[in-house]
């Protein structure tokens, strides 16, 4: 299967390879510990103008902290993520990750599922 061919947009390609790169439980619970910390991470950082510096410092503390533990848990994955095309394409597919992807993962049971499959 050509990981890199994007047909149908982003978020469909992201999706039909999310299952394959998500079935190692330690893999898994890194997500799921490391998710809010994106998601929070990225509204403090979006609410830094407004709210002080502080916010950004902490916003991207948890951005790094989430995406280097993620990375993290992906290589004790057997599939691999498909390469990044470029800077843009690093945030695009992270921001689309933690803010879409893996909570439609989780609201639709493929975590449940992924988490029950893997091997204890």
């Amino acid at each position: 299967m050509n990981t890199d061919a994007r047909e149908g947009g982003l978020l469909r390609w992201q999706w039909s390879l999310y299952p394959e790169g998500h079935r190692d439980r330690r893999n898994l619970a890194v997500h799921l510990a490391t998710w809010p910390l994106f998601v929070g991470g990225t509204c403090a950082l979006a609410a830094s103008p407004v709210l002080g510096a502080v916010f950004a410092l902490g916003g991207l503390a948890g951005v790094v902290t989430a995406v280097l533990a993620q990375g993290r848990g992906h290589k004790l994955e057997q599939a691999r993520p498909a390469p990044f095309r470029g800077p843009g394409d690093v945030a695009k597919r992270l921001f689309l990750e933690q803010w879409v992807t893996f909570p439609r993962y989780l609201v639709t049971g493929g975590f449940a599922r992924a988490w029950s499959a893997a091997e204890k």
